[in-house]
């Protein structure tokens, strides 16, 4: 059975950007598109060209500059909007515009002081007036996860007879359970006319730390996209990793879905979007946290060293890191001394280790973490004594 590809679409330089403090200039917006495009990704959205000229200029250089990926643009659903997109990709070589607008009843009477029916109109007006500068056109469906699902079938219905090529299933608030995010994918998979025409993309929020699980059950009911930043930058507590979806997939092998995207040029990328956004990555994040395959507990440090799956289940190379970090604290044990002892050059014997342990743990207990020069310094008042006493 052939694996089925599921596109990412990456929108570090439009939502990841909208981080406060982590405003790019045009510069630093091409640098990453650049590496983006290297990557592997599929569809990049290169920013909101009305939201302001610095934008539009980015959307515009980013266009020229791309040469495999979709590059797209963001437009609310109104003709101005559509228009400075168009005029932002002209020279794309894969333009895509991505419009759409909000269809929970919170976003309708609130809002847009509308009504459901007007909405529809204003979605279909909108994908009708894209596809007049471009083939491709994705519609999102703005706080779908809080939208009734036969209404929205009714809005994917109409956005589809429209022209749209991509649907756009956002949790915008976080708001949903993995089940039933993936149940609302499976509904519109199984009850809106015309759905083949289209490719169904979830575009998850992690406000409940849910936006990975999401997206993944998603792509197990029917959806093909993934909208996704490096780091799972973005809105408030921020979206969809990239970097978890890519190698949930790769290791679940049994999903049969599979993406494009180069994972050994993941820790590398997420350290250049870190440094340019000037956004720390929590050191514990999964795949690319400083700590994602480092040990410390003297019982998981035996057994990586031992075997490195006992306690890995991804080899640090598939994501671009050298190797396994054994971290020396209070907790670890005799094994993993020996191993970074042995690191530094020093091969030690049962009866050495016994002792350099017991001087170990002397200084582990005042100090968080034990480099390579207080293994040093223990090696050497070892020798010292030795001399001595002989």
């Amino acid at each position: 059975m052939n694996s089925e590809k599921i596109e990412i679409f990456d929108t570090t330089l439009r939502d990841g950007e909208q981080v406060p403090g982590c405003k790019l200039n045009t510069e630093q917006k091409l640098i990453i598109a650049e590496r983006l495009d290297e990557l592997g990704i599929d569809i990049i959205e290169a920013g909101f060209p009305i939201s302001s000229p610095g934008d539009f200029e980015s959307v515009s250089e980013i266009s020229k500059l791309v040469k495999n990926a979709k590059v797209c643009g963001l437009t609310r659903a109104n003709k101005k909007d559509i228009d400075t997109a168009a005029e932002a990709l002209k020279s794309a070589r894969k333009p895509r515009i991505h419009t759409g607008i909000g269809t929970s009843d919170s976003h309708i009477r609130y809002k847009f002081n509308s009504t459901r029916e007007d909405i529809i109109e204003r979605a279909a007006e909108a994908v009708k007036y894209a596809k007049k500068y471009v083939e491709d056109v994705e519609f999102y469906a703005e706080d779908a996860g809080r939208t009734d699902n036969a209404y929205l079938a009714q809005v994917c219905e109409a956005v589809i007879k429209a022209g749209a090529t991509v649907l756009n299933i956002p949790d915008t608030t976080g708001y949903c359970l993995p089940e039933e995010y993936g149940q609302k994918i499976k509904y519109l998979k199984e009850n809106v006319k015309g759905i083949e025409k289209a490719v169904l993309s979830c575009h998850c929020h992690n406000d409940l730390g849910l936006a990975t699980a999401n997206s993944i059950a998603g792509v197990i009911n029917g959806a093909r996209q993934v909208e996704c930043t490096i780091n799972g930058l973005g809105e408030r507590a921020g979206n969809t990793a990239l970097e978890e979806v890519v190698m949930i997939l790769k290791q679940h092998k049994n999903l049969n879905l599979h993406t494009d995207v180069n994972s050994r040029m993941l820790n590398e990328m997420s350290l250049m979007v870190s440094d340019l956004m000037g956004m720390a990555v929590q050191p514990n994040k999964a795949i690319v946290g400083a700590n994602a395959f480092a040990h410390s507990s003297g019982i998981h440090q035996d057994g990586v060293i031992k075997n490195r799956e006992t306690y890995e289940i991804i080899d640090p190379e598939e994501v671009g890191v050298n190797a396994s970090s054994i971290i020396l604290t209070a907790r670890s044990g005799r094994s993993a001394l020996a191993y970074r002892f042995k690191h530094i050059g020093h091969e030690v014997t049962k009866n050495e280790l016994d002792y350099l342990y017991l001087e170990f743990l002397k200084i582990a207990d005042v100090k968080k973490e034990i480099c390579n020069d207080d293994l040093r310094l223990i090696m050497e008042a070892f020798k010292l004594e030795n001399r001595v006493a002989g």
